[in-house]
């Protein structure tokens, strides 16, 4: 096996400990876990070993940029799911639309890999942590913010429960989408809008 060379250090650029980064080895690094996953490793199984095979690297290079598996996994995850989609500021119902909308191109590995994780975040502390500081807090905080700028602008009532809204919005779309909870949901195109309506009636001011 080759591994993936580092990038040599440029000419007069500072030393930092250890070797220079190479950006090919820790892509391929974290495409090797997410690929890994998505063929159906779990977790718990997924080994630095099998990591560093499917990445053609060795586990020195792994070990160079992550502390250990759990600080390697939770960025491969953030960069599956990506950043949070962004509101525009027209208004709380359209930006809490496009909060719940998936936006942008989706890796397919995606809707194999999240629904596998459920379980692992029940039985592990560290995979919750993951899914929580990764993934579920940063999207709560942006709609955290939106709520907050629509009670300060007199959209929704000063008495509105930031976090009971929260998640009022964003649970029914995450289970119907990691679950299909619900298939009479399928055929809704308009999903994102009929949660964000429904929800808003209850709390407008």
């Amino acid at each position: 096996m080759t591994e993936l060379a580092e990038t040599p250090a440029q000419p007069g650029a500072a030393r930092t400990q250890g070797r220079p980064r190479s950006s090919r080895a820790h892509e391929a690094i974290l495409e090797a876990v997410l690929d890994l996953l998505a063929d159906g490793v779990s977790v718990e199984a997924l080994s630095m070993e099998a990591i560093a095979a499917r990445a053609g690297v060795g586990k020195a290079t792994i070990y160079r940029r992550w502390a250990g598996k759990d600080e390697l996994l939770l960025e491969a995850l953030v960069k599956l799911k990506g950043p949070p989609p962004q509101p525009l500021g027209d208004s709380v119902r359209a930006d809490l639309v496009r909060l719940l909308t998936v936006v942008g191109p989706k890796d397919e590995r995606a809707v194999r890999v999240m629904p596998c994780l459920f379980p692992e975040v029940h039985r592990s502390s560290e995979a919750y942590r993951i899914w929580q500081e990764g993934m579920a807090e940063p999207r709560r905080e942006v709609m955290r913010e939106v709520l907050r700028r629509g009670i300060a602008t007199g959209e929704l009532r000063p008495d509105t429960d930031v976090e009971v809204t929260t998640s009022l919005l964003i649970s029914p779309m995450l289970l119907h989408r990691m679950v299909r909870w619900n298939p009479a949901l399928d055929g809704y195109e308009d999903l994102a809008e009929r949660v964000v309506d429904t929800v808003l009636r209850g709390v407008t001011a």
